[in-house]
């Protein structure tokens, strides 16, 4: 226990020394105008700006008041996640159709994901999109699903990608990497294995992308333009608990800067394809260090 609390105690404090150094580091550039404010504020701050003068679709008309699209997307907000939270995860699977010993089936842990999956893409997708069908005024193809926008900027999210893998490679040697990642323990045995998860994987990916920055971001934008992006923060810094904490503490500047690039570029496909590609690329070096006799990830 003391050990524990001693560690605990290490992490907070290394935390928040971090960010205090980070905050005087960026005060003091921008008293003196040096460029890492300048490139601080065009990337964040000018960004924002342009958002909310942005005059396409989801854009304030007007001074901002009571919409009721913003509490019918808030709330099926809340109910998409309570649902994954209590119905959606692989434990509610395994109380409802538990394994039996007497007739095994080698797939049922992979059902168990296919099960995860589904919920996702239910919450995540097709009841966002449901919603906004029954929206008056709002269209699917306004939430962010601009393929112009993801083209145009391509090479940015191809940037942040390559600058993303060196910290990915190294977080892959740490013991609480192998002990998460893949996290279907049993990716290692075929390719089908593999791949199916990974398929999987993908898809609540794409789905997870289009719930917080298409369709909470698009949804929230008339009411709060730019700030939409820290409503969208909360929720998707959330729902990494349980995950190592530098990746939890990590899924704010994420958040953050995906955001940003989805409401700037008003395209949630470079999100999809950092987030998949990262993930895959986690995975295949995780499982590079499972046991190649079949046995699952350790």
């Amino acid at each position: 226990m003391q050990a524990f609390l001693i560690k605990a105690a290490w992490m907070t404090g290394a935390t928040v020394a971090g960010l205090a150094l980070l905050i005087v580091f960026f005060v003091w550039c921008q008293r003196q105008g040096y460029w890492p404010w300048r490139g601080v504020r065009f990337l964040s701050l000018d960004q924002w700006s342009f958002i909310d003068r942005d005059p396409g679709p989801g854009a304030a008309t007007g001074p901002r008041g009571f919409d009721w699209k913003v509490v019918v997307i808030l709330v099926v907000a809340c109910v998409s996640l309570t649902l994954q939270e209590y119905v959606g995860q692989r434990d509610t699977f395994e109380h409802w159709f538990p394994f039996d010993p007497r007739h095994p089936d080698k797939y049922w842990h992979l059902k168990g994901f296919v099960w995860w999956t589904g919920w996702r893409v239910f919450g995540y997708l097709l009841l966002p999109m449901a919603v906004i069908a029954m929206l008056p005024g709002e269209r699917i193809r306004d939430y962010n699903l601009s393929l112009s926008g993801f083209w145009k900027h391509l090479w940015l999210y191809a940037i942040m990608f390559a600058l993303i893998l060196p910290a990915v490679y190294i977080a892959s040697r740490t013991h609480t990497f192998r002990e998460t990642y893949p996290f279907y323990r049993l990716a290692n045995r075929s390719l089908f294995d593999l791949w199916a998860w990974e398929g999987m994987y993908a898809l609540q990916f794409l789905s997870l992308e289009f719930f917080f920055r298409g369709f909470l971001l698009q949804g929230l934008r008339r009411a709060f333009g730019a700030g939409a992006i820290f409503v969208m923060i909360v929720p998707y810094c959330m729902i990494h608990y349980g995950k190592p904490m530098p990746e939890t503490l990590g899924a704010i500047g994420a958040g953050l800067i995906l955001g940003t690039l989805a409401m700037r570029t008003r395209s949630i496909w470079g999100g999809v394809l950092i987030h998949v590609g990262v993930a895959w690329t986690m995975d295949l070096l995780a499982v590079s260090q499972c046991p190649t006799n079949g046995r699952p990830c350790r």
